[in-house]
């Protein structure tokens, strides 16, 4: 990252060569929940699943789940198509200065059960094992503890004059300046936010984006199922499935950038071992 100039922001870095219709476009259209995408992937999990179970009896003490190679595989997706680590605010688009994925953990699984927010940042040196470590080390860390954010919010919670704190927390946010530790582990200040609902036996849904922070990828994870799969014949094969929608900024990028990189998001999943490089090794 080179040195900082006027108009760039401590997350990320001002784009100033960028075309004209997407110099445009955020300041035509403004807020980032009137400029969302949706897109389903549907990955064939048979080898993935195979893959898994191995990794597993081969590593007793460091198991790993599909969602970690989900992770991993969005965070190389991200270091090598760098448009997908964008975002806009204040009607300008940014480079983010680092890729980090960002996903909620329950506490307990009841109704009354308390949530907290678990926060990724990736190295160029991590792969599918790190980062899979760094997920059981988040889990594990959110199951007896409050994060930073949870902490600050709770203080805020105490605060009079709610309507003008608020009024003043989306200026800060809106030019970068919100304090860390209140966004320290806000999700909504990351590359990507990622939510399994296949863990709790749920199908996939759609999510949509916030006008708040600088996220503007959201992932749901849905249930492992068979699906029907046709051949050029007509032959029909059933496959062992997972489905991740997804939705995105559309301001940032354009439809052919974003099938490339959710087609690489889909070969990652479906060949994990392509995850046990460095993200930064090219594919």
């Amino acid at each position: 990252m080179g040195k900082r100039r006027i108009g760039d922001r401590s997350d990320g870095t001002q784009i100033r060569d960028i075309d004209a219709m997407h110099y445009v476009m955020p300041l035509m259209y403004p807020n980032r929940c009137d400029n969302e995408a949706y897109m389903k992937v549907s990955v064939d999990i048979t080898k993935t699943e195979d893959y898994i179970k191995k990794y597993n009896e081969e590593h007793p003490d460091n198991r790993i789940a599909i969602f970690d190679i989900i992770i991993a595989a969005m965070l190389k997706t991200l270091r090598l198509r760098p448009q997908m680590n964008r975002f806009i605010a204040n009607q300008t688009m940014y480079q983010r200065n680092c890729i980090t994925a960002a996903f909620t953990v329950k506490k307990e699984f009841r109704d009354d059960g308390d949530e907290t927010l678990a926060r990724i940042v990736a190295e160029d040196t991590d792969n599918l094992e790190s980062i899979s470590f760094k997920v059981r080390e988040q889990i594990a860390k959110c199951k007896v503890e409050d994060d930073e954010s949870t902490d600050a919010m709770n203080f805020i919670k105490r605060l009079p004059a709610k309507h003008v704190l608020g009024a003043v927390a989306r200026y800060l946010d809106r030019h970068g300046w919100m304090p860390k530790s209140v966004i320290a582990t806000d999700p909504y200040q990351c590359s990507v936010v990622l939510t399994n609902l296949g863990s709790l036996g749920m199908d996939i849904g759609y999510h949509h984006l916030m006008n708040w922070g600088t996220n503007s990828i959201f992932v749901i994870v849905g249930t492992k199922k068979f699906k029907p799969f046709y051949d050029k014949d007509g032959n029909v094969t059933m496959k062992r499935v997972i489905d991740l929608a997804v939705t995105l900024d559309e301001r940032i990028s354009d439809g052919f950038y974003y099938g490339r990189s959710l087609r690489l998001v889909q070969k990652l999943i479906e060949n994990p071992e392509l995850l046990e490089g460095a993200l930064s090794k090219e594919i």
